[in-house]
């Protein structure tokens, strides 16, 4: 068995463990990104393929090491198809938006990691995590290149993705770190990169469209003209095969996909659900995927999870400089999130609470009666300015859903009270407790008004 002793020991080359490494290494600190994948294989990630906010990310990666991977930047809105209510709409997406080709922009990713001064470990596959008498985090265990091998860092950052393996593995009970987690609060994605013959004329929008059932949405993302990021999203809940066929049968249906062919593809599991409450426990913190960093009505991860990982490699620098890898040392990291995206995405789940209590099919002519850019907000700010006279012309042009706009009404007063108290998170964890205790009394209101099951 071999024993590593690196400073940092980050689980997962995605993004958000890149950019995670990659800062501490900058600073001169040894860092090592242990990897199940393959050197050929790893970066190959499933994913829808949009980057929002591509005109802004950590330093430690600079955007001039990716900008090659972004194919498409003419993309610059979000086109709604609703077949039940025979309408399309544009909505516009603020600040700047790109598709990339994820498989480079991975690549590209590790590349600059290793720029850095990152260590890859590759062909390593965690299966413990080892912990003291204190419970603090001290270090993995698992396999590399087949042959036992052990990791004794200061401290543990996971990237490893959603529902990840270590914090299965930690006992993280005694912690703040956030254990309310479940497979119903993540969804499903499958996706194919298809080549078309001719170029679709919607090569400037992010195309979304609803399943026939309730449970998925279908999306349509150009990495160019003639190249198309097309996929599907469900609820873990969901029976996925049958969903599946949806996607096949709406490309068998429209006729810019006739003679396509198929050039890659791949599924993958992703948080639908709030950011984590609290993503740090001594010696251990978790970003991206693995700590919900992830816009849960659009499926979007990729800048939280760029911010999330330099948000935790500056804490775990400062406690390592400091002596001190407890959870108190590491909290301004929760902090950072809560204060950058967090919160937005804590309101933005309410929405998503508020679908599964009225269903797509209630919903569907509520979308088409609301001007587009209150659906832009709502759909990334966490908050739209849905006023009770809006609530009313927009009941008078969706005939026959008027409980539901009254209960989408009533919902986003509350999500704006929510968006409030995730202001007010707690600057260590003495406070965390109470917090969280007027946070759940708060969701309570929101699943009674929505007529929601508690999520939570």
């Amino acid at each position: 068995m071999t024993t590593y002793e690196p400073d940092v020991a980050v689980v997962g080359a995605g993004t958000s463990g890149c950019y995670a490494a990659a800062t501490i290494a900058r600073v001169g600190y040894d860092v090592v990104i242990v990897e199940r994948k393959s050197p050929e294989e790893a970066g190959h990630i499933a994913c829808g393929d949009a980057l929002k906010g591509a005109d802004a990310f950590p330093e430690a990666i600079p955007k001039s090491q990716i900008e090659p991977a972004i194919t498409n930047t003419v993309v610059d809105h979000g086109r709604f198809e609703i077949p039940q209510e025979d309408a399309v709409l544009d909505i516009p997406v603020p600040g700047e938006l790109g598709v990339i080709d994820r498989l480079k922009f991975g690549k590209l990713l590790i590349e600059g990691a290793e720029k850095a001064g990152v260590e890859f470990h590759y062909d390593t596959v965690v299966n413990d995590v080892h912990q003291n008498a204190d419970g603090r985090v001290t270090g993995l265990a698992g396999r590399r290149q087949g042959e036992a091998a052990e990791y004794d860092p200061e401290i543990v950052i996971d990237a490893a993705g959603a529902l990840s393996l270590l914090q299965d593995k930690a006992d993280l009970s005694n912690a703040t770190f956030d254990t309310d987690v479940n497979y119903s609060q993540f969804s499903s994605a499958y996706r194919e990169v298809v080549e078309v013959p001719e170029p679709v004329e919607w090569n400037d929008a992010l195309v979304f469209k609803p399943t026939e059932r309730a449970a998925g949405y279908l999306w349509y993302f150009p990495r160019t003209s003639t190249e198309i990021n097309v996929g599907l999203g469900f609820q873990m809940t969901e029976e996925p095969m049958k969903l599946v066929e949806s996607l096949k049968r709406d490309l068998r249906d429209r006729p810019e996909f006739k003679g396509a062919k198929v050039k890659d593809k791949l599924g993958a599991a992703l948080p639908t659900r709030r950011p984590y409450d609290s993503a740090v426990a001594p010696g251990f913190i978790a970003i991206g995927d693995a700590a919900g960093h992830v816009n849960p009505t659009t499926g979007g991860g990729i800048a939280g999870a760029a911010y999330g990982g330099e948000y935790a490699a500056e804490a775990a620098i400062e406690a390592i400089e400091d002596g001190d890898t407890s959870e108190a040392a590491l909290w301004e990291y929760n902090e950072r999130v809560m204060d950058h995206f967090g919160g937005r995405y804590a309101g933005l789940d309410i929405y998503n609470i508020f679908v599964g209590a009225v269903g797509m099919g209630n919903l569907t002519g509520l979308l088409a009666s609301l001007p587009a850019e209150k659906l832009s907000d709502a759909l990334y700010s966490g908050s739209a300015d849905i006023s009770l006279p809006l609530a009313l012309r927009t009941a008078v042009k969706s005939f026959g859903h008027w409980g539901t706009v009254l209960d989408l009404y009533k919902t986003k007063t509350q999500a704006d009270r929510l968006l409030d108290h995730y202001e007010e998170y707690p600057d260590d964890p003495e406070a965390f407790e109470a917090w969280q205790a007027q946070r759940d009394g708060l969701m309570d209101v929101i699943y009674a008004t929505a007529g929601a099951e508690a999520k939570y």
